[in-house]
């Protein structure tokens, strides 16, 4: 089949948060959005036929996966990430969000403190301290172009504030690192020498630029397995986020007890019904729509590299190596971090992520979404091109 990347589907009046909140959230209303992490594009025809399947039963009770879903997953993970999976590690969410709040409340008591790398996905610093957690930083540095791990600052913080909890994003979302095994191996080892367990946000591991491979962290040795809860979700890959699913490997038995126990005190019994179904069909069904949408991101991300050198000249991309979101230096503008942010939103009325959301490392940065049509995509470079000249 041929899938269109580039039609336009106004998303406007859809209840999305990416376009209906503008104004609600000091935005100007004809700004245009390129912020949230989710795509412009109608998912994989296939899954719109699994839910049309669905609607048309009618009949929408309480619900569980059967085993053909859990083939599915085991299939996709061992196809596409090499990893080997039983049913029996599986735990359902209704997202990774809320599966990093389990974590949190299953694997660390109040006070005791979590550690992260920043600047990383905010939602990972807001789940700390909602559930009054003691936030510890690790910064990561920019070196050639190149974010990287400070492996001693990252250790001597888990000592110094004896960490029980690490939150890894892999890929990273929003510098764009695809962590080799080599960097994953020796988090681990430091994780495993202090207690440390770790939990692993993978839900962007479909989306790798060619020269680059996705670890799955728990294949990286036994030990990390037995230490770690793998979280991802068809949702980023398929752009399904509404539909509130995700899955959780665990493959220890005593984390899986604590973690399925904490889920199951927020009173989360049975799936969302449309959720699963559609990560089935996407499983099953959806790897032609992926390999296609794939080529797309890899040409707007042709365009936008070209597009920063030719207009963009005081910008730097930072070359990307997974995910769909890119990060921006826009620093050699010589703007404060409050005044580029004014300058994208109401002069150049373009809603970008500003990159201190993820971080005071982010200062002079922004994130921005390329899962969407040329048009837009290049719509949006050109305000701020012409906004910052």
């Amino acid at each position: 089949m041929s899938y269109d990347f580039n039609k336009i589907t106004d998303r406007k009046n859809t209840n999305a948060i990416k376009y209906d909140l503008a104004v609600a959230r000091g935005k100007p209303a004809d700004v245009l959005s390129l912020w949230v992490a989710d795509m412009d594009f109608p998912t994989s025809p296939a899954i719109l036929e699994a839910l049309q399947a669905r609607v048309q039963h009618g009949i929408f009770g309480y619900s569980v996966p059967g085993e053909d879903f859990y083939e599915s997953v085991k299939k996709w993970q061992k196809e596409e990430h090499d990893f080997e999976i039983t049913r029996h590690w599986v735990v359902t969410t209704p997202g990774v969000v809320f599966a990093i709040a389990c974590a949190i409340k299953a694997f660390t008591l109040e006070g005791e403190a979590v550690i992260i790398q920043t600047p990383v996905y905010y939602p990972f610093k807001n789940m700390i301290l909602a559930n009054k957690r003691k936030l510890v930083t690790s910064s990561l540095f920019e070196k050639d172009g190149k974010w990287q791990i400070d492996f001693e600052d990252f250790e001597r913080k888990i000592v110094e504030n004896d960490v029980k909890l690490f939150i890894l994003c892999s890929p990273h979302n929003p510098v764009g690192r695809v962590w080799t095994r080599e960097e994953l191996t020796r988090l681990s080892e430091i994780c495993l020498r202090h207690n440390v367990l770790v939990f692993a946000d993978e839900i962007h591991n479909d989306f790798v630029f060619e020269g680059h491979k996705h670890t799955v962290f728990s294949t990286i040795s036994k030990e990390a397995a037995w230490n770690s809860v793998i979280s991802t979700s068809a949702s980023k890959t398929f752009n399904l986020a509404g539909l509130q699913f995700s899955v959780n490997f665990i493959q220890n038995p005593a984390l899986k007890k604590k973690f399925h126990d904490e889920r199951d005190k927020t009173g989360y019994d049975e799936p969302s019904l449309m959720g699963f179904t559609a990560t089935q069909a996407a499983y099953e069904k959806g790897k032609e729509w992926l390999l296609e949408l794939k080529k797309h991101l890899a040409s707007n991300l042709d365009f936008v590299r070209t597009f920063v050198k030719e207009k963009l000249p005081k910008a730097r991309l930072i070359e990307p190596e997974g995910t769909y979101l890119l990060w921006l230096d826009f620093s050699g503008y010589g703007y404060s971090d409050s005044e580029l942010d004014d300058i994208i939103v109401n002069k150049a009325k373009v809603w970008l992520d500003r990159g201190t959301m993820f971080g005071l490392e982010g200062e002079g940065y922004q994130r921005i979404n390329i899962a969407t049509p040329r048009a837009l995509l290049q719509e949006a470079l050109e305000r701020i091109s012409k906004a910052l000249q």
